[in-house]
């Protein structure tokens, strides 16, 4: 399939700036950290490097059409859920459970995506899922933290599949003069979350003086997050060009897109937080884990795809 000149050129921006970043971390490295000791550094490098992968990722899921981003959603839904799964209290009697969240639940979620079946998957998992699952360990008998492990098995499948799978979904939807241009709104949506959170860092670094959430998140400050959400604001905006919005509508929903970002994030660190771990996992080089990158997208992606639902594509 081949790629939408616009997706092309947005594609051609980004790997230009991880390019000019990459050149800026290797003279920093060289000039810093030729011996490796400057841990912020490396850590910058780090992330660059992480950064190179997953737009890579992205662009061949991209060039792989709708089947290429359903597949990479799918796995990152599933690789999400194993981090998630591994933080939470389950015993032997939630085996079967855990069973058919992997190999029934989270593949029929994405099947539904695929087969745009979207009053099946809109409820799916947040309602049929909700009430059966819990009779799965209920019939095993174990009642010990029985609440506890069911909410636990229950908000892992809401967060990294249900949430996860609308960005997907964005393919499904039917907007009058946008057909065949959908994987752009994907793009839209990636591209200001991830970018308000770079940008929320960057501005914390710069002005960044009083801490948002000292308890949750110690980097997170009220200038970067303000500069970080604004700054996105405006990048949203300018990308206009390529969604179904004019550029105040683009504006709004990049904002209300960022802000969503900004508290998933505060929430997945209160998850962790609560386990007493730094990051979900380590597969990322400075990154963490899957959900470290996800607790963004997952939180905003819903509200994203319901308002364009809603108000462009015909509710």
């Amino acid at each position: 399939m081949s790629i939408h000149p616009d997706l092309l050129n947005l594609l051609i921006g980004v790997f230009a700036i991880l390019v000019a970043a990459s050149t800026v971390g290797y003279v920093l490295q060289r000039r810093l950290s030729p011996d490796g000791s400057n841990k912020s550094i490396e850590n910058l490098n780090d992330r660059i490097r992480a950064w190179w992968v997953m737009a890579v990722l992205l662009a061949i899921a991209f060039a792989g059409g709708r089947a290429g981003v359903i597949l990479l959603f799918g796995f990152c839904s599933f690789a999400a859920l194993r981090e998630f799964m591994t933080l939470t209290h389950s015993r032997r009697a939630d085996h079967w459970s855990l069973v058919a969240a992997f190999f029934v639940v989270l593949p029929y979620q994405y099947y539904l995506i695929w087969v745009d079946w979207y009053g099946l998957y809109a409820i799916f998992i947040p309602v049929y899922v909700f009430l059966l699952l819990p009779i799965v360990s209920a019939l095993r008998g174990e009642t010990e933290s029985y609440l506890v492990r069911i909410a636990e098995v229950q908000w892992a499948l809401m967060i990294c599949v249900f949430c996860a799978s609308h960005v997907p979904a964005l393919l499904n939807l039917d907007i009058p003069g946008y057909e065949g241009r959908n994987v752009l709104l994907i793009a839209f949506l990636i591209v200001v979350v991830q970018l308000s959170d770079v940008l929320q860092y960057v501005w914390g670094k710069l002005a960044g003086k009083r801490k948002i959430a000292p308890r949750l998140s110690p980097s997170k400050t009220v200038e970067g997050f303000v500069g970080g959400v604004l700054s996105a604001t405006l990048v949203g905006a300018g990308l206009w060009w390529m969604t179904p919005f004019t550029i105040l509508q683009a504006g709004v929903l990049a904002f209300v897109i960022a802000l969503l970002g900004f508290f998933g994030g505060l929430v997945m660190s209160a998850i962790k937080r609560d386990r007493g771990v730094k990051d979900w996992g380590h597969v990322i080089a400075g990154h963490g884990g899957v959900i470290d990158r996800l607790d963004s997208v997952v939180f905003s992606a819903p509200i994203f795809f319901h308002l364009v639902h809603f108000w462009w594509a015909g509710g």
